[in-house]
């Protein structure tokens, strides 16, 4: 197992623990975890990458040891928290940039609105959402005001054996031996002894702003990078979440310039903890494509 370093650092007001792996001055991979995740689930991704990368995967705020923000969580400061992750870990050069889930709609976008800053860009599962419309605002905020008089508070859980028991539950592929590896990093210790999830409840909140589509449209327009979208095996998380229409679909994969496809196989949407060897060899595969083309003077743009 690499070893892995953390390191805390003042972004935005926040308290931020990013963690690393390799040397700096090696090419910088940036990892971006999703919603109710923590960067050490990229522990098995850096472990099995082949090339002398410098893995740097911050816990996003609110999650993990990152410090929980007292105003809550926008979806816009994520993108202002990237930006100066990327001029700490990779000042003045774009940067490789995966994300998972929520941590790939918001490396998506941003590599939209700061193209220049993006290199590659690979996105597991963070297509973006389901389209809403104007007139489930009224809906939204009201239930958004009566979460926020109550603590909605995650459920807890009996020791690190029993988060090892919920995270093989939560992910049947996981091995015993990574479940109990990542079980400390996933969950804090409560006050009666038990242990929560690491991460601030506030998260469950439901966002008082509708998921508006032509934004992130228009974002993914922008992107100059190569893109790679990378499917996990079980279309069905992806299809909940937002549908199955084809022409819903189409519009999003068209707005890239520049995009491939792949699918893990035998991977649910948690690919990294699932398929990390998988995963791991389609990045750097996606990356060597990439530098052999623009080499060859040529732009990757296949659907595979």
């Amino acid at each position: 197992m690499r070893e892995a370093r953390s390191t805390f650092i003042p972004i935005n007001g926040l308290r931020y623990h990013v963690r690393t792996w390799g040397t700096p001055g090696q090419e910088v991979l940036v990892l971006l975890h999703g919603w109710m995740d923590v960067s050490a689930s990229f522990q098995f991704v850096a472990d099995a990458l082949e090339r002398d990368w410098y893995v740097v995967a911050p816990d996003w705020r609110g999650f993990g040891l990152t410090q929980w923000a007292p105003d809550g969580y926008w979806f816009p400061d994520y993108f202002a928290d990237l930006d100066a992750l990327l001029e700490t870990f990779s000042p003045g050069q774009p940067a490789i940039v995966f994300g998972h889930s929520m941590g790939g709609n918001i490396a998506g976008m941003y590599a939209g609105i700061r193209p220049d800053r993006i290199h590659r860009l690979l996105l597991a599962e963070g297509f973006g959402l389901g389209s809403t419309k104007p007139e489930e605002a009224p809906a939204r905020y009201a239930r958004w005001l009566s979460e926020r008089r109550t603590d909605r508070g995650f459920r807890s859980y009996d020791g690190i054996d029993g988060v090892v028991e919920r995270l093989r539950v939560l992910h049947p592929r996981l091995t015993p031996e990574r479940a109990r590896f990542l079980a400390p990093h996933w969950s804090t210790p409560a006050n009666d002894g038990r242990r929560v999830p690491a991460a601030d409840p506030a998260h469950r909140r439901v966002n008082a702003v509708l998921y508006r589509q032509e934004e992130a449209l228009a974002c993914w327009a922008a992107v100059t990078a190569p893109v790679l979208w990378i499917w996990g095996g079980d279309p069905e998380w992806m299809r909940r979440l937002a549908g199955d229409d084809t022409t819903d679909w189409a519009r999003r994969r068209n707005a890239f310039r520049h995009l491939t496809e792949c699918t893990i196989a035998d991977s649910a949407h948690m690919m990294h903890l699932d398929q990390p060897e998988a995963l791991a060899a389609a990045i750097e595969r996606f990356v060597d494509q990439c530098d052999a083309s623009q080499t060859a003077g040529r732009r990757p743009g296949i659907r595979e």
